[in-house]
């Protein structure tokens, strides 16, 4: 089942939790085929440029592909100190609008992963695990129908 934006005011609700964190960055990549699980960056808000438009990343690549398919946030309080600069390619998001501290939590749906919700600063250790908590905490009251809890395997 897909999620239409008809159905949803994403934009309103991305634009909300960024004016409420005073984040610098909030996207949602959903995917766009059921076959591929290709994800894109769907809805922005605080983008820097029109380049997000053009990362298409699979299950397992980039921020969006890792929460994706692992189901799990992610947390980065430091991109300098956390990911090498030779690796920084392999997560084009934070090359492209510049960011040094970020979360990405999945968004579920019937069980299922269905997007990611990226949220960001363009300063190091902005974005603490006490700052997300506080986040996640108050990310499903503005984004129904989704649902972030982690994925449980068995």
């Amino acid at each position: 089942m897909m999620i239409k934006q008809e159905e949803f005011d994403f934009q309103g609700a991305i634009e909300s939790i960024r004016e409420q964190h005073k984040f610098d960055f909030v996207g949602i990549a959903m995917t766009q085929s059921r076959e591929h699980h290709e994800l894109r960056w769907t809805f922005v808000t605080g983008n820097q440029s029109e380049r997000y438009r053009r990362i298409v990343l699979h299950s397992g690549k980039g921020i969006a592909g890792i929460v994706f398919k692992t189901g799990k946030p992610m947390l980065v309080e430091n991109v300098e100190h956390t990911i090498p600069k030779e690796e920084l390619f392999g997560y084009p998001i934070i090359v492209t609008e510049e960011l040094k501290s970020f979360g990405a939590v999945p968004l579920l749906l019937d069980g299922r992963v269905k997007g990611v919700l990226l949220v960001g600063f363009r300063a190091t250790n902005r974005l603490n695990s006490e700052k997300f908590s506080m986040f996640k905490q108050h990310v499903e009251m503005n984004l129904s129908p989704f649902h972030i809890r982690e994925v449980v395997e068995y």
